[in-house]
């Protein structure tokens, strides 16, 4: 099963997330099949830039979105 979350990037005490589509059994920076947007926590406000017409494509297509992504894809819609 595929799964929509964040991947952690950057350095320490430096986070930067990629939202990825990866298998729900791989690890938290495994091999993703794709990157479908980036979340920058460290600025002021917070940047996050997203495909949705690639996050909207994987979700019809059986994709289940953490309740991090599920919130930054509520939040980035409004």
């Amino acid at each position: 099963m595929l799964t929509i979350r964040l991947a952690r990037m950057g350095a320490r005490k430096k986070p930067f997330y990629r939202v990825v589509v990866i298998d729900k059994e791989r690890a938290r920076n495994g091999r993703s099949v794709e990157v479908v947007g980036t979340y920058n926590p460290t600025t002021s406000p917070a940047t996050v830039e997203l495909k949705k017409d690639r996050i909207d494509h994987w979700v019809k297509n059986g994709a289940q979105l953490s309740e991090r992504v599920q919130k930054l894809v509520t939040k980035a819609g409004a």
